[in-house]
């Protein structure tokens, strides 16, 4: 009885680690399992954490955006179909202790993010659509400069280079040897040629909506009264004509009869004279 109990025994020590190796071996296959899920949750989460870095940046970026586009809205008025105005946000910010930060919040921001670029894309299709109308008008403007070369005189007010009294300026006198091609700045029609008491011979064009600029102390003229020239042309050559301490193109642009400050309709402005090319005239 003893030698059966005995043999049971030993056979159940020599089963036993055998019966539970497959269990064994099953939990140190889900133990790998599990580390390596473990360590691609961690790899998604810092891609995750990527994402919404860079969302967030877009996002700040496009912030700024609503501020342009207000800026270019509004001297221009609102128009007909304008886009309205979203509420969005932008901007970094800290997650909040307690929020959430996982799949469902980054999927949250995605969206956002979606929104905000269509609302951004609207903007710009409605600003297409007003500069596709506008082009017109602004292709009008004296937007260019008819002569290259440093600003010998501003518009506004300046002591007299002749008086040393206080004058009002109506244009700008910008350096030019003589001979120099002067460039029509805008299309237009040409509605005086001939010879002024200060600004010897000069020329006028007519750009339409009241808008004309004038140029003076010219060596020649080589367009004809009534002539339509447009944006570019040579229609002069700089010279030392009338009332100048120098050679020099009076530029001047008048909106209804008076004159304006030039440089609001330029789009770049050359430095001031440099040292022995300060000629100037009325």
């Amino acid at each position: 009885m003893l030698a059966r109990v005995s043999l049971a025994l030993l056979a159940l020590a020599v089963l036993s680690p055998i019966a539970i190796l497959p269990d064994y071996v099953g939990l140190v296959r889900q133990r790998g399992t599990l580390a390596s899920l473990s360590g691609r949750a961690g790899e998604n989460e810092r891609l995750a954490d990527e994402v919404r870095q860079r969302l967030a940046e877009i996002q700040t970026e496009m912030a700024t955006w609503r501020g342009i586009h207000a800026r270019i809205w509004e001297p221009l008025g609102p128009e007909t179909h304008g886009v309205a105005e979203r509420s969005g946000v932008g901007g970094v910010g800290q997650p909040v202790a307690g929020a959430e930060t996982g799949p469902a919040a980054l999927t949250a921001q995605l969206e956002q993010f979606v929104a905000d670029v269509s609302d951004e894309g609207q903007k710009l299709r409605a600003l297409e659509r007003l500069m596709a109308r506008a082009s017109k008008a602004l292709a009008t403007l004296p937007s260019r400069w008819p002569v290259r070369g440093a600003v010998n005189s501003e518009f506004g007010r300046r002591i007299s280079p002749w008086t040393g009294a206080p004058e009002q300026h109506s244009g700008l006198d910008i350096a030019a040897e003589i001979g120099t091609p002067v460039k029509a700045p805008a299309p237009g029609v040409v509605v005086f040629t001939g010879t002024m008491p200060d600004y010897g011979t000069t020329l006028v064009l007519d750009h339409g909506n009241e808008v004309k600029t004038l140029y003076g102390h010219l060596q020649n003229v080589q367009v004809l009264q009534g002539q339509k020239v447009e944006r570019g042309q040579q229609i002069a050559l700089s010279g030392n004509t009338g009332r100048t301490s120098g050679p020099h193109l009076h530029y001047e642009i008048t909106v209804r009869g008076q004159p304006v400050n030039p440089r609001g309709y330029l789009w770049d402005a050359p430095g001031a004279a440099p040292a022995g090319l300060s000629a100037a005239g009325r």
